[in-house]
């Protein structure tokens, strides 16, 4: 592979651990040296259903964290709702299973050089990234709040992971079942004064995303986020998860999530595109 995938490789990574977390399934592999390529916000790409399947189609997943343990070689976890059938048929999988991914691919998440303020918000199961993220920043003396919402507490991921790595730690709930009853975008902007924060990094669904870009935009402030789009191959060939993207020439492009993302400038997403491809885009006509 060449380009942003080069350090990717396909492998047949064992299950360590399945855990069921609340809504989600917390699935830990063996995949030896890889771990040591992944950055937060890349993604991994797994083949599911079995030899004889029908899903013929990789499902994405977001990387939660990787580590290396030594002589034993290198973890990798991700964070699965079990919605569809290929993701029902992962959560179903035992320790010792051999799954068929590939990793790392797409995007990372852009680590400033000196300290910032910066303020993680993530939704749902949407929010893994962020947690090998803030441990990323915290390692650069960065100051970090978070913020975590989802429609109810069970759909809250690991909000005691997030503690151990942030200052400040705010959870919000549609049904006020924990935190803050409402959404994350009711809390953001006094964040953002109180802390005086200079960037803004974001996972969840493109909703939520594009509500924090309008913040973002109306205070000044940086907007990093990891946009979720359906990806039916993750290597950049299929086109089905393209995205209008405007570049720093000023002219829109449809781009690839899977390889110019999952991670991108907020700013520069043409969000009102619907799902179409804007007046003035590069090659509509």
């Amino acid at each position: 592979m060449s380009g942003i995938n080069r350090e990717a490789r396909q492998i047949f990574a064992e299950i360590v651990s399945n855990k069921k977390v609340g809504a989600y399934h917390h699935i830990v592999f063996s995949v030896g040296e890889l771990a040591n390529s992944a950055k937060p916000g890349n993604f991994v790409a797994i083949s599911v259903g079995g030899q004889n399947s029908a899903m013929v189609l990789r499902r994405a997943f977001a990387i939660y964290r990787t580590f290396d343990r030594g002589a034993s070689g290198g973890l990798l976890e991700i964070v699965v709702a079990p919605h569809g059938a290929g993701s029902i048929w992962l959560t179903n999988q035992l320790p010792g299973f051999k799954v068929d991914l590939v990793a790392p691919l797409g995007t990372a998440f852009g680590i400033p050089t000196e300290p910032v303020r910066a303020l993680l918000v993530g939704g749902g199961y949407g929010s893994a990234p962020l947690f090998g993220l803030s441990e990323v920043l915290k390692s650069r003396g960065c100051r970090i709040d978070m913020v975590l919402g989802a429609s109810t507490a069970m759909k809250i991921y690991a909000p005691l992971d997030g503690k151990r790595s942030v200052n400040s730690l705010t959870t919000v709930t549609e049904d006020g079942t924990t935190g803050i009853t409402g959404k994350v975008t009711d809390v953001i902007p006094g964040i953002i004064e109180t802390n005086q924060i200079d960037i803004i990094y974001s996972c969840g669904p493109m909703g939520m995303l594009e509500a924090i870009n309008v913040i973002a935009q109306e205070r000044g402030v940086v907007h990093q986020c990891a946009i979720e789009e359906a990806m039916a191959c993750g290597i950049g060939v299929c086109m089905t998860c393209v995205l209008p993207i405007r570049g720093e020439d000023g002219v829109i492009r449809m781009l690839r999530s899977c390889i110019d993302g999952p991670v991108v400038d907020g700013g520069s997403v043409i969000w009102n595109s619907k799902r179409t491809i804007p007046e003035g885009t590069w090659g509509r006509n």
